[in-house]
């Protein structure tokens, strides 16, 4: 089985090294998308030996996307994340925005990894920090 995977907040730190490890662990991605603000829009980054165009994300649509991996801060995510959730893309968050919600799992593999399995309530998934 493969993914069909967006990263946003690709341009960033955080977002640049997501696709590094998706690259490097060979993750199963059909299709991938880096996303990142209108400013990013058309700029060229590196995944694994391929290069992406980066898409904006006001006119991203994350219909028919599995995964979305989230980095591009709290106030976007706040306004984004819960956008492709309802697209049936599964959100997994970087940012502290939904950290604290009772509705989203906050997840730490290594303590409770079975917290995933409530990511239905909303789509979404925090995790405690972005490394």
């Amino acid at each position: 089985m493969s993914y069909r995977v967006v990263v946003v907040g690709a341009t960033g730190n955080v977002g640049r090294e997501i696709l590094n490890i998706l690259a490097e662990r060979s993750f199963p991605i059909s299709e991938i998308a880096a996303v990142a603000s209108e400013k990013s829009e058309g700029r060229e980054i590196s995944f694994g030996d391929s290069t992406l165009k980066v898409q904006a994300l006001n006119k991203f649509d994350f219909s028919g996307w599995d995964l979305g991996l989230f980095s591009p801060g709290a106030s976007v995510s706040s306004k984004f994340a819960p956008k492709a959730a309802k697209s049936k893309c599964l959100v997994i968050d970087n940012t502290s925005f939904f950290r604290m919600d009772p509705d989203v799992p906050l997840v730490v593999p290594e303590v409770n990894p079975d917290a995933v399995e409530d990511y239905n309530r909303k789509h979404i998934v925090a995790n405690p920090n972005c490394s």
